[in-house]
């Protein structure tokens, strides 16, 4: 099996529509590659559906433009290709533990596919759940369905031949998709898990480009005052995501991005959030903001 991470980082060269983003990010895009890598004899189908993804120039135009759109026009944190390989990472981890647990997906139980399968319709939903924000913001998740199901269409037939299994488990997978912001809510084990695994990518690599593009408020500071998301299996839960802070202000964006999908979905009784302030013995938080200033209506930070 070839190494994953030559098969996306190749298709950085060359390329229309960029957005530059921190090297702190860049580095956490590297670790997520990596945990893939680590998952992928155990999911084949699930690899070679990420590997069809993330080497489809269609699927890479989407999340450039995505970007573009809410990077540069909304001065949003990151919706293109590294908060999608993030994100599904982070998803296809949980999945792994959940499943040690016990737990029986949707997929799985309603006979649509085997655990592999599963996994798959977790990693290509969270992959494609934010490439709707390249034609806007509003109804994003609306027209992320129609923008999948080309690429879809296209790429499933590669691993699912039989058609009738191919589409129930597009349907699994553009469920997932409309329902990773809960509007609608989640139904399925595996959209409650994209939207949970969507709320992870929540550290200050992310953040960090919206407020240098002059984006102040309580949603960009509170990115920049969170350091670290740690994944593995807690003490009473399957799941549990450890949140490692610099300052209090990150549970602002814990609360808003991460806990509501998980208490209202419907792992709620299978994952858990544990949020730190670092380093523990420290007496004060870090310092985010020294000094704003209101210019034509706005914060600017000096």
């Amino acid at each position: 099996m070839p190494p994953i991470t030559q098969h996306v980082e190749r298709h950085f060269k060359n390329r229309g529509v960029q957005i530059d983003l921190p090297a702190t990010y860049e580095a956490l895009e590297r670790e997520s590659l990596a945990r893939v890598g680590a998952l992928a004899v155990r999911y084949p189908k699930t690899y070679q559906m990420w590997d069809l993804l993330n080497n489809d120039p269609e699927a890479l135009a989407n999340w450039d433009m995505a970007d573009y759109m809410a990077v540069n026009k909304l001065n949003y944190n990151d919706h293109g290709h590294t908060h999608a390989m993030i994100t599904a990472s982070n998803g296809m981890v949980m999945f792994d533990l959940l499943r040690e647990a016990g737990l029986i997906p949707d997929v799985v139980s309603s006979g649509a596919g085997d655990f592999d399968d599963s996994c798959l319709t977790v990693v290509a939903a969270t992959l494609l759940h934010d490439i709707g924000n390249q034609v806007h913001r509003k109804y994003h998740e609306m027209m992320g369905i129609g923008l999948a199901r080309t690429i879809l269409d296209r790429l499933m037939p590669k691993v699912y031949p039989t058609i009738e299994q191919r589409v129930e488990l597009r349907a699994f997978i553009l469920h997932a998709i409309l329902c990773h912001d809960f509007d609608p809510p989640p139904l399925t084990f595996e959209a409650g898990l994209v939207a949970i695994a969507d709320g992870t990518d929540v550290t200050k690599g992310r953040g960090r480009k919206a407020f240098d593009l002059g984006k102040v408020d309580i949603h960009s500071v509170s990115a920049l005052a969170i350091d670290e998301v740690q994944i593995g299996q807690g003490a009473e839960f399957p799941v549990e995501i450890q949140i490692v802070m610099n300052n209090s202000a990150g549970i602002f964006q814990i609360e808003e991005t991460l806990t509501k999908k998980v208490v209202h979905g419907p792992l709620a009784k299978h994952v858990t959030v544990v949020a730190v302030t670092r380093p523990e013995d420290a007496t004060s938080d870090a310092r985010i903001i020294q000094r704003l200033t209101l210019k034509n209506g706005v914060f600017v930070a000096e």
